[in-house]
């Protein structure tokens, strides 16, 4: 049997293993631990092992991960996100589809600061489905536009799979970061636009409430959200003017928010405590997965297998746009079953290679690809965003009817991903504005 084929079939088992569910960084481990050991022996294997996870976990921009993490989880335990959807709802509920408007901009604001889909859907969800509910919004619907509102999160910086993919891709996290920035405010304004034509179209699915408040009231929940403005304008403002770096703008939003909640009388000792636990528990399954899929690219270099697909792809001359349509449908079908990060790191030591080849923008396709990831977190049967949100409402709504109303809005994401691939610019205008 060549080395090839040894390649391949590895590479079947673990997608096997990963459909099945088993855990992705013990997963990759495994699978690459045995195919080299099988390939080169066991000195090779122990020696990969040995070297590679300090290799990976050695990096000066992954050092922007954990501080990434703790920024969120100090905004969310020290109760700096509070008053996003409150202020989002006295300034909007007067538009059709007012609520569920303002859960799209409650889930942006949070997104700038926590970088996670999920985290973001859960919070998110906890505070708007109830909402809507009592407001009389089809609970599909409303389920629904919360699930979709997730994945703003990992668009919007600072975005956890944007910076792996950078370390993985070799770009530029701070390009990444604002071309991510781009495509997530299009991504809300064509959100926005759905959820108000739906409700100006079907009344009954979002109906309109009326909200009596002054413009004091509307003044002061707009000034609760000062904490998490003043921490966005920070990082973004740091990263754009070079003040400092996408790696250092972690720990400066982290040490913003901590003198914040002091001084706003939010912090305790139990509430840190907590945040920096979530923090080394995210960090660590994230730095495992990573060493996973360093070990995988280096056992798919060593057997010939990626080199072997990477030339099918070149040698058949396909033209770039079927290539990305192609790609669309893998990710598509791999987001079924697989979560964003193992999707992702699966997938890449087989693709950067074509992808170099055939002349691609990878910062264009980095945006595109956290995309099409997000959109698996939609995707039945293991759409992880619409059983977030199914776990925080609980029986009020069914799976399927979440389901159900995710379609308009995966229907929507991949008219945007057709958007960003014919008008690069949307994405690329501003990456090209920083060295």
């Amino acid at each position: 049997m060549s080395d090839v084929s040894i390649g391949l079939s590895l590479l079947g088992l673990l997608i096997c293993l990963l459909m099945l569910r088993m855990p992705i960084g013990i997963t990759l481990i495994s699978v690459s631990f045995s195919g080299l050991w099988i390939l080169k022996g066991p000195k090779v294997a122990w020696g990969a092992l040995a070297m590679i996870p300090y290799q990976f976990s050695a990096s000066w921009v992954l050092s922007s991960i954990p501080m990434f993490l703790l920024l969120g989880y100090i905004c969310f335990y020290m109760g700096l996100t509070q008053g996003l959807f409150r202020a989002a709802r006295l300034w909007l509920s007067w538009l059709p589809g007012g609520l569920g408007i303002s859960a799209i901009a409650g889930a942006a604001g949070f997104a700038a600061v926590s970088g996670s889909s999920i985290a973001c859907s859960a919070t998110i969800g906890r505070i708007a489905v109830p909402e809507m509910l009592k407001a009389r919004y089809e609970p599909g619907f409303a389920g629904a536009l919360v699930a979709a509102a997730g994945t703003i999160g990992a668009l919007i910086p600072p975005s956890i799979i944007l910076i792996l993919y950078g370390i993985i891709a070799q770009q530029s996290i701070a390009k990444l970061f604002l071309g991510g920035l781009a495509a997530g405010l299009v991504t809300i304004f064509a959100y926005v636009t759905l959820i108000f034509l739906r409700a100006k179209f079907q009344p009954g699915v979002a109906p309109r409430i009326d909200v009596q408040v002054t413009r004091a009231e509307k003044l002061a929940a707009l000034w609760e959200t000062w904490p998490l403005i003043l921490t966005v304008i920070t990082i973004f403002g740091g990263i754009f003017f070079g003040v400092f770096t996408p790696t250092e703008a972690g720990a400066a939003g982290a040490f913003i928010a901590l003198i914040i909640a002091i001084a706003k009388g939010e912090f305790t000792w139990k509430r840190l405590q907590t945040a920096a636990f979530e923090t080394l528990l995210s960090t660590s399954m994230l730095l495992i997965i990573g060493i996973g899929a360093s070990l995988l690219t280096r056992f798919l270099t060593i057997s010939g297998a990626a080199k072997y697909l990477s030339g099918l792809v070149i040698s058949a001359g396909v033209d770039p746009t079927l290539l990305m349509i192609g790609m669309v449908l893998i990710y598509l079908l791999l987001g079924m079953f697989l979560e964003p990060l193992g999707c992702m790191l699966l997938t890449l030591p087989i693709l950067l290679p074509i992808l170099h080849a055939q002349g691609f923008d990878m910062i264009l396709f980095g945006i595109i690809l956290c995309k099409l990831l997000e959109i698996g977190m939609l995707t039945p049967p293991v759409g992880m965003n619409v059983f977030v949100v199914k776990s925080v409402v609980g029986n009020s709504i069914r799976t399927g009817q979440i389901f159900r109303g995710v379609m308009w809005f995966i229907i929507l994401d991949l008219c945007l991903v057709a958007l960003f691939w014919t008008v690069p610019e949307i994405i690329t205008t501003l990456p090209a504005m920083i060295r």
